[in-house]
């Protein structure tokens, strides 16, 4: 379902932590349920991650009053250990995550395809706080 030409949106830190722990946090479970979420009132109860071309991921994430929620989830493209990660969501949409590691800080840059049914500012500022909400995860850890 994805366009044809979709917006890019671009999302990054800085996190004070060498790649290899940086790389291990954001790729196994159960890390992943301690940071993924846009803010304090939401979490991801699960994770499910194969890591390699063609494997998938799912993580499951809900608001913390069982309101709402929703599975993110998809299958990866690239995987180059502590370099790079590349995936395609269910709806087509892709997502590129690049791991640049120098001694004992880690930039971590995230692009995805924007989806058409929320604004383009307010995807973004999730995914951002997503992103700051893994890097002090990471960096307390």
């Amino acid at each position: 379902m994805g366009t044809s030409n979709p917006t890019k949106v671009t999302v990054q830190a800085v996190i004070q932590a060498p790649v290899d722990k940086v790389w291990s946090y954001w790729t196994e479970p159960e890390h992943i349920t301690k940071w993924n979420q846009a803010s304090e009132d939401w979490h991801a109860p699960k994770a499910e991650n194969d890591l390699r071309p063609g494997g998938s991921f799912l993580t499951r994430m809900e608001a913390k009053d069982g309101s709402m929620g929703f599975d993110m989830g998809g299958v990866y493209d690239e995987v180059r250990e502590h370099e790079l990660i590349s995936y395609t969501m269910g709806d087509g949409r892709k997502v590129e995550i690049i791991f640049a590691g120098q001694g004992n800080e880690t930039k971590v840059v995230e692009t995805f395809d924007a989806e058409s049914s929320h604004p383009v500012e307010f995807q973004q500022a999730g995914w951002q706080a997503i992103m700051d909400n893994f890097k002090k995860y990471t960096e307390e850890s």
